[in-house]
């Protein structure tokens, strides 16, 4: 199952994830996006049960998970390795990561996956990694560009043969 609990009183619904997140893996100030609200009457076989999704983009050798509280086993799992969710949670994460497909044209929202300031290339490689699928570079740094997400630095990357141009996420 994915990681889940209640809302308490007098918190936010931002500040509920947090505190859920933080108690059950050890997980903590990490950004997070909604996916959507989930509400179905059969989500649970004894009572009901609403579920606002939410994503977070990390790395995981940045936040070891910890099993705390009720929890006993806590591991991170590639998506294209995620075992059999229990409920409804494999479509949990099915919209999570569509959501995140979806949203690229609009805005870079990358967490931890990029650097502050980063080449058009790692920027590709994490596009066809969440995409799952290898675009044609040309392409994409025309497209990138066009789209005015990005702001060139003026800054090469050192270290790397040709010195690539630095670029960092519009704010």
């Amino acid at each position: 199952m994915l990681p889940g609990g209640i809302m308490d009183e007098g918190h936010t619904l931002e500040e509920s994830v947090n505190n859920v997140l933080f108690n059950l893996t050890g997980i903590h100030d990490v950004h997070q996006e909604q996916v959507k609200a989930y509400s179905s009457v059969d989500r649970h076989p004894v009572k009901r049960v609403l579920t606002v999704c939410f994503y977070a983009l990390i790395k995981p050798e940045n936040h070891p998970v910890i099993a705390k509280n009720y929890v006993s086993d806590v591991q991170w799992y590639s998506l294209s390795k995620l075992p059999k969710l229990g409920f409804d949670h494999d479509q949990l994460a099915v919209d999570a990561l569509h959501k995140l497909r979806g949203s690229l044209d609009q805005n870079l929202i990358f967490g931890e996956l990029l650097p502050d300031k980063f080449t058009l290339k790692e920027l590709q490689d994490l596009y066809e990694s969440i995409l799952d699928e290898t675009l044609d570079r040309r392409n994409f740094r025309k497209k990138i560009l066009q789209s005015g997400l990005v702001i060139p630095t003026n800054e090469k990357k050192i270290g790397v043969k040709g010195g690539p141009e630095l670029y960092r996420i519009k704010k």
